[in-house]
């Protein structure tokens, strides 16, 4: 029996539920795990019989959480697919205003560069409150981390693009058209 408690912050609630709870009824006949919401505290609680399903939907749950849609968060049912948490505070502290200007940069304007990321490496990524998040192929998700703790760290665009297309080429991924 697996069972694991998840925090989800208030303002996700909605999103996790869905509408008439489409959502959560979805990941849990997928998951085939019982989830339990306590929409005041933003507590999640997560059963299954079987440990590995129990796991993917907590790896849902925490994706909606940091920002994804359920319909996307559910590529997590994909064996070989990760959720990978960037916490940009490990790298410029708690400012607000750092925080904010990092998230801006993986963005881009009018989020070119996270489309970049995402086309060049396959993955889906969201920035939401202090974390940026990934989600795909563990490979993919490695690439597209680096190239994301390069804007953090300050890197040009250009330069985090000319490291993507390096790295997908050689690992025989796809190409982005700037």
């Amino acid at each position: 029996m697996y069972s694991e408690f998840v925090r989800v912050p208030k303002d996700r609630i909605a999103v996790l539920i869905g509408k008439n709870g489409s959502a959560k009824r979805k990941i849990q006949q997928k998951t085939k795990s019982r989830i339990s919401i306590e929409s005041s505290s933003g507590e999640v609680e997560i059963s299954s019989k079987e440990a590995l399903l129990g796991l993917k939907a907590a790896s849902i749950i925490k994706a909606v959480a940091r920002g994804f849609s359920p319909e996307r968060a559910m590529q997590l049912m994909h064996d070989d697919y990760i959720l990978d948490v960037i916490d940009i505070s490990e790298f410029v502290g708690k400012s607000e205003k750092a925080i904010s200007q990092r998230k801006s940069r993986i963005i881009g304007s009018q989020g070119k560069a996270r489309e970049a990321i995402e086309e060049l490496t396959g993955t889906e990524i969201s920035a939401y409150g202090k974390t940026v998040s990934i989600i795909g192929g563990a490979e993919d998700a490695e690439i597209a981390h680096e190239a994301i703790e390069m804007l953090i760290k300050g890197a040009e665009h250009k330069t985090v693009y000319d490291f993507l297309e390096r790295r997908t080429r050689f690992e025989g991924n796809r190409k982005f058209e700037l």
